[in-house]
């Protein structure tokens, strides 16, 4: 007769414990006996077998459900595995979870529970160890509401009763080892919740998953699965200021940068782009190349930018260790790896992080502050210390792991403003009645201290749409903390003002010029994203006005104007060539434009405004200051010409940029120059190698004493239609 009540039976064969470890396993019973309990559904007859037993002990069924229970004389606990034989006859042998002491330390949960556990990634989660001489999997997991949760799989038939995890105080982590469970299962966990709803979720910590539409998650180490080459880049990053350099930054969806159409337009996987992507930008001149979010997110659709699972790599182009290579190759061609990343929403799907142990726990529960009503996601609670840990840790583990050199961080505006796409009554105002979210700003400046100071040479970049001051401030002054804002104030001003027909310019020059009025107020990156080549949008050359000649002419002088302007850049694949059609996720790049003259001299035009971009301090020396910006010309409306100066550290290293916005050529133009000397023609956007009509400065340009725009002395240029031009000064000899 077994010595459990009938209610101790009837919640471990209902799997309702929170800590089944007290009666699972072996115990000792008195100063003479020990005894085993065993639970497992598909078992009909188990033995306990040790090398210390003179037979193995037959264990006796003391509930249908499978438990079973054998007391063995014994003054203490001893080493033992479990023999099983199921109903077909079948045997086979294993050790007993229950059988090993918990793996998390108090010390591993205190710090998890302040929030402050950066490297939990390598606790939580589905963890390769050796844990008392036995290599295994040991799974944690975060669910503080729940009444029961089991790691599920192949392994034990998808049955929750079979390994139900023990709480650990009063931390909310249920942790369980499981002895010879190798790499490369598939598991989730199955959570009761307190109103007694089964739920399957995938592991929020786990480090590989299932190719969707499928999405369970799969036991993975990233140790030891790759050796990285990169160590020439990472001290150079560690040692370089980067708003000081030059960044061009090539922005890329790897689903749909390119396919393979005679293999159904599958993906490229992460090796064949370590071949061709990483060749691409560096061939044209990139100083960097962002991604779009590659954590793993179950819909094409959602551009990676509803992610459920954090720490996973996506499978759709490789395992994780490759993901590793192609970062290892951008870094060997002296690029740099820039990551999409989203701790802004996550989205419902029932697999995910929402609703996770059936309560609100990483989100709200109030939809006024816990969902995204734009979106139809859920908002992360900054202010619960767990959750904060879970997205800080991300970040570090994305840096750390996979070597990424930045972060840029999406929807910022999103986390600032707790009535953000929301109308009055839809929202909560802050402790002090206003709408700023308190906890999410707390949250992106420990965000931004932790990657600079562990991280220090890493980019973070705020996708950020409003007014708010300080974004790129440091925190200690009260700043944000990020080191680039996208600038989409000059963004949106640029575009509409480069679409209006040239004979309309005149009445817009402010939508031109508007942007040198806060250009300093914070280090802005300028930014031709994703975002503006979707929805109706147009590509960026179906955006430019004119004939096919005009709109590839309009579209080289916006780039040349772009690069001249203060601030890093930032380009999306397909506008370095003139694709014609929006982007689609679901579809390649139109490479075989290419072929075609116009569009192949655009991708040489962008490609050498890259290289004369980088050779030049004066375009990027000083970004974020006036020093590095002078208006020779800001007023000629009417010709719609605008002229400045771009100055470097050194007092003769300054160019002289013009640009002309009509379709009429220009000769004899008179531009004010800072200094007498020669002025030699660097970049002409008309010139005949990038298809333009070939009206270009040929000869260096010596300037005369002739007063104009202000200044005592000037040049005399022929300034081709539609075009951006660049001089570069030499002092005289």
């Amino acid at each position: 007769m077994t010595i459990l009540t009938n209610e101790e039976i009837s919640r471990l064969v209902n799997a309702e414990m929170h800590d089944p470890f007290t009666f699972l396993g072996m115990h000792e019973l008195n100063e003479e006996e020990v005894v085993v309990r065993v639970l497992n559904p598909e078992a009909k007859n188990i033995w306990v077998v040790a090398d210390r037993l003179d037979e193995d002990i037959k264990l006796e069924k003391i509930a249908d459900e499978g438990l079973f229970e054998g007391v063995i004389k014994a003054q203490e606990i001893f080493d033992y595995e479990l023999k099983f034989r199921n109903h077909e006859g079948y045997e086979w042998q294993a050790k007993d979870p229950y059988s090993y002491l918990p793996v998390l330390t108090d010390e591993d949960l205190y710090f998890f529970g302040q929030g402050k556990y950066y490297e939990i990634y390598k606790k939580m989660g589905a963890s390769i160890i050796t844990h008392q001489g036995t290599k295994g999997t040991h799974f944690a997991v975060w669910a503080p509401n729940a009444k029961r949760v089991s790691v599920v799989g192949n392994f034990n038939h998808w049955d929750g009763r079979t390994h139900q995890m023990r709480v650990r105080g009063s931390s909310g982590v249920w942790e369980i080892f499981i002895p010879n469970l190798p790499e490369g299962e598939i598991y989730r966990f199955e959570i009761k919740s307190e109103e007694g709803d089964l739920l399957l979720k995938s592991d929020p910590y786990a480090l590989y998953s299932e190719m969707r539409p499928a999405n369970a998650s799969i036991t993975y180490s990233l140790e030891d699965k790759y050796e990285w080459e990169d160590d020439e880049w990472l001290e150079k990053r560690e040692d370089t200021e980067w708003l000081d350099q030059p960044i061009s930054v090539y922005e890329v969806n790897l689903a749909s940068w390119a396919r393979v159409p005679e293999e159904d337009d599958r993906f490229l996987t992460y090796h064949e782009l370590a071949d061709k992507l990483v060749e691409y930008v560096k061939e044209h001149n990139y100083t960097h190349v962002e991604l779009m979010p590659v954590a793993e997110h179950p819909l094409d659709e959602s551009w990676g930018y509803q992610i459920t699972g954090y720490y996973s790599v996506t499978s759709r182009f490789g395992k994780p260790e490759d993901f590793m290579y192609l970062v290892d190759q951008f870094h060997q061609h002296d690029i740099g790896v820039i990551l999409d990343w989203v701790p802004g929403h996550f989205p419902k799907d029932g697999h995910g992080l929402g609703r996770f142990d059936g309560s609100a726990l990483y989100e709200h529960l109030d939809p006024r502050l816990g969902e995204h009503p734009d979106w139809g996601t859920y908002i992360f609670n900054y202010g619960r210390n767990e959750v904060k840990n879970f997205l800080l840790a991300n970040a570090y583990f994305w840096l750390e792991e996979f070597h990424i050199d930045g972060l840029r961080v999406d929807a910022v505006a999103s986390m600032l403003y707790l009535d953000y796409g929301r109308e009055d009554g839809e929202w909560i105002p802050n402790k002090y009645g206003e709408r700023e979210n308190l906890e999410a700003i707390d949250f992106l400046r420990e965000f931004n201290e932790l990657t600079h100071s562990e991280f220090p040479g890493t980019l973070t970049i705020a996708e950020e749409s409003t007014s708010w001051g300080g974004v790129t401030a440091p925190t200690y002054a009260g700043g944000l903390g990020f080191t680039l804002k996208w600038n989409m104030g000059w963004m949106n001003d640029s575009l509409e003002y480069i679409q209006k027909d040239p004979i309309h310019r005149k009445y817009h020059h402010g939508d031109l010029t508007f942007s040198m009025v806060y250009a300093f107020s914070e280090n802005f990156m300028l930014v031709l994203s994703h975002d503006e080549v979707v929805h109706m949008k147009n590509s960026m050359l179906d955006k430019m006005p004119g004939d096919y000649w005009q709109k590839f002419a309009n579209l080289r002088l916006f780039y040349s104007y772009m690069y001249a302007h203060p601030g890093k850049n930032l380009m999306f694949m397909g506008g370095e060539f003139g694709q014609w059609e929006e982007w689609s996720v679901n579809e390649s790049l139109d490479w075989n434009l290419l072929e075609y003259e116009p569009h192949q001299k655009m991708l040489d035009f962008v490609s050498d405004l890259n290289e004369i971009y980088q050779e030049n301090n004066a375009l990027w020396e000083i970004d974020f200051n006036y020093d590095g910006f002078e208006w020779i010309s800001s007023d000629d409306a009417e010709n719609s010409i605008v002229s400045f100066v771009r100055k470097g550290e050194a007092a003769d290293e300054f160019i002289v940029c013009v640009f002309n916005f009509t379709p009429v050529e220009r000769h004899n133009y008179r531009v004010g120059v800072p200094k007498s000397g020669v002025y030699e023609e660097i970049l002409n956007s008309n010139n005949d190698d990038y298809w333009g009509s070939g009206i270009v400065n040929e000869e260096e340009i010596k300037s005369e004493k002739y007063e104009h725009d202000g200044r005592k002395h000037s040049i005399e240029i022929t300034l081709p239609s539609l075009s951006g031009v660049y001089f570069k000064y030499k002092a005289e000899k």
